[in-house]
């Protein structure tokens, strides 16, 4: 028996590698047929159609309306093929694997959860403003400098501060910086920062997720979605600020109002997530459930910020997987045999 950490991955996570991941690991036919029914209800593409698609299209599948429901059903469905010689003692996620996170946490239920995400991702694609663009601020071999993120930091907080600039911390991914911003904001930065091969690089059909721009989308989450919605979790779960919400100690109206209040419009630390999990339960693995796998350098970045089992380094991690893995990304087959039932 193993003790796991399970982290849910959010946006940018279901591209054409993964087309058909529903088809070839989804566990349960009657629960993926519950969610594609509900799609039907709201004139939505099923998941069904879209996972087994003849090819990938990234303004279909990649639009916010449809990838809420994919990355969803991906997370879930592989949460429930863990091999019962894995015990979960506490659930994360980044940004939108928030909502995969209260699910698999037992705060709200399989189908309630698929509900918040797909309605989360429709109102963001209909409603949210501004973008969002990210940036490095480890360097090559993930050594974690304190200053140069200050410094990265300090850059950010003053074109924020300009007229008529927008631009704020949206997620902090573990070695990046995801930023939120208008046009001026994210334009600013962009032309004010050293440039390299890839970054900084601009996350297309993403909204300014994580900052006030999307404040019209958390005032009607909040109209939208009851406190009945929520219950105690079953499972220690730990949100974008690295709070843990236990067991039998949880106040479900206000994890609903953070859910859909302050997840929403203020920066998600993922970094303090990842860490605060490592420290406060101590397991013996992490486990990253589908879809895809890059979400797995952000958490050894946000391990190696804390010197987590004295990991300081990008070699130092890998030379630790190479002998005794502690991050198993679900996306990778030859991993996923490693925790999973088989399927």
């Amino acid at each position: 028996m193993k003790t796991a950490v399970l982290i849910c991955p959010g946006r940018g996570t279901y591209n054409k590698a993964e087309l058909g991941t529903l088809a070839r690991h989804f566990p349960d036919a009657d629960m993926l047929a519950r969610f594609d029914a509900y799609r039907e209800s709201e004139n939505q593409e099923t998941l069904s159609a879209l996972d087994g698609a003849g090819r990938f299209s990234n303004a279909k599948h990649g639009r916010g309306d449809n990838v809420s429901g994919l990355i969803f059903a991906a997370g879930f469905g592989d949460f429930l093929s863990l091999s019962s010689e894995v015990e979960i003692v506490a659930v994360t996620g980044n940004s939108m694997g928030w909502y995969t996170t209260l699910a698999c946490g037992g705060a709200v239920s399989p189908e309630d959860g698929f509900a918040i995400t797909t309605t989360m991702g429709r109102m963001m694609h209909e409603n949210g403003e501004g973008g969002q663009l990210i940036y490095p601020h480890m360097d090559a071999d993930w050594k974690f400098n304190a200053d140069d993120k200050i410094t990265l930091l300090a850059k950010v907080t003053e074109i924020g501060s300009r007229p008529n600039h927008a631009l704020s911390v949206s997620i902090d991914l573990g070695g990046m910086l995801v930023l939120a911003g208008n046009e001026s904001g994210l334009s600013a930065f962009a032309s004010e920062v050293p440039q390299s091969a890839r970054f900084p690089m601009r996350l297309p059909g993403h909204a300014g997720f994580h900052s006030p721009l999307v404040a019209a989308v958390s005032e009607a989450a909040l109209g939208h979605f009851p406190v009945e919605l929520l219950r105690q979790p079953g499972i220690p779960l730990v949100d974008g600020r690295g709070q843990i919400w236990w067991p039998h100690a949880s106040d479900p109206a206000a994890l609903r109002d953070y859910t859909f209040g302050r997840q929403v419009t203020a920066p998600y630390d993922f970094t303090r997530a990842v860490s605060v999990a490592a420290r406060e339960f101590a397991p013996d693995i992490f486990i990253v459930v589908g879809p895809g796998t890059t979400l797995g350098g952000a958490v050894a970045q946000s391990l190696i910020t804390v010197n987590w089992q004295g990991m300081s380094s990008k070699s130092d991690f890998q030379s630790r997987q190479d002998t005794d893995p502690i991050l198993i990304s679900m996306g990778r087959e030859d991993q996923r045999a490693l925790v999973s039932k088989g399927r």
